[in-house]
């Protein structure tokens, strides 16, 4: 008697079936036979849920001042702030990120490298999300360096 009551102890501190059947799931998939690596996963699918689409951010304040001129690392550092902030109007956080696509003027080996340090500070938890980062002549200002967009999936 004493076994049941505690398993019905268990089950009810249990959160509703429905909680469970509302949370989105994200997977991310690395497939055999395609590059395997820490920094990003090839493949990120997701079941349920209300998907969040961020438009290319960058490194500007609230009036579209560019920020941090010259400055890859700073400018990467402030539109991945800038990410974080459109993601939360939504409801989301990085963790909710499924895909990011990155756009770096004349991107090459060392700003690669750069830019990836700046995101792992920012998307600690692993596996990551899928990701492109995709050389660019320039983007909307001249001053810019870095464009950011993300696409998340939050719950209903």
């Amino acid at each position: 008697m004493t076994r049941l009551l505690s398993n019905l102890a268990v089950l009810a501190a249990l959160p509703p079936l429905s909680a469970f059947a509302d949370a989105p799931k994200i997977e991310h998939l690395r497939p055999e036979g395609l590059l395997n690596v820490p920094s990003f996963s090839q493949v990120s699918t997701t079941k349920g849920g209300r998907l969040v689409f961020v438009s290319g951010q960058v490194a500007w304040d609230a009036a579209g001042k560019p920020q941090h001129v010259g400055d890859l690392e700073a400018q990467t550092r402030l539109t991945y702030e800038n990410v974080r902030r459109a993601l939360a109007a939504a409801g989301a956080t990085f963790d909710d990120v499924i895909k990011y696509t990155i756009f770096v003027k004349n991107l090459d080996a060392d700003k690669w490298k750069l830019i990836s340090k700046v995101r792992a500070e920012f998307l600690a938890k692993e596996p990551r999300p899928a990701s492109t980062m995709v050389g660019v002549t320039s983007l909307v200002l001249d001053e810019l360096l870095v464009e950011i967009e993300a696409y998340a999936v939050v719950p209903d």
